[in-house]
């Protein structure tokens, strides 16, 4: 199902970009042109915002505004303030998801969170603020996505999709685990249709 592109600017409870230490950031973050916009907004979030998985930093965030106060996300959240902070500057921005195995075998999976951002001259574009680290090396690079991940596995996939709100199934693991021990044992995922 198709949205408008007004869904995809809208401050909600999670998107929340009308916070204004959000706000503030997005206007920190504003540059001549909207692909330069996209490109600070982007290594920002992906950069100055610590992967709380691979850093083990607590607490678990999940408002974009919760993400920026923390300094820290899991790959759910820190696409929530990447989100929040393009759509500030008035870019469509939405959330995308791929299914990963955990294991690189295959044997269990969880949802990973990412972006899409409409570029005028492309169309939507998909963009992974995750954090880099070695074997992970996500890029703004248009018109070619440099993702964090790329799916190969039986049963890893790109979730079809843009999307303006979160998953329910990222919120509810979000909000019912508080460290990132629990949560990393508790990844949210979906099932694929046969």
């Amino acid at each position: 199902m198709s949205l408008a592109v007004e869904e995809f600017l809208r401050s909600t409870d999670i998107i929340d970009w009308q916070h204004p230490d959000v706000f503030a950031l997005s206007q920190q973050l504003t540059a001549d042109n909207i692909e330069a916009t996209v490109r600070r907004c982007f290594e920002w979030v992906r950069d100055e915002i610590r992967h709380s998985g691979d850093f083990q930093l607590n607490p678990i965030t999940c408002r974009a505004s919760e993400v920026l106060k923390a300094r820290t996300g899991f790959c759910y959240t820190k696409s929530h303030l990447l989100a929040a902070v393009l759509r500030a500057n008035n870019i469509p921005a939405g959330l995308c998801y791929q299914r990963l195995s955990i294991d690189d075998a295959g044997t269990r999976f969880c949802l990973h969170g990412l972006n899409a951002v409409f570029l005028s001259d492309l169309g939507w574009y998909r963009l992974d603020p995750r954090g880099n680290k070695p074997n992970v090396n996500a890029q703004f690079t248009p018109p070619v996505e440099q993702l964090a991940f790329t799916p190969t596995l039986p049963g890893e996939s790109d979730l079809p999709g843009i999307h303006a709100n979160p998953f329910p199934e990222v919120l509810a693991a979000l909000h019912t685990h508080t460290t990132v021990s629990s949560l990393s044992l508790n990844l949210p995922d979906v099932t694929l249709p046969a």
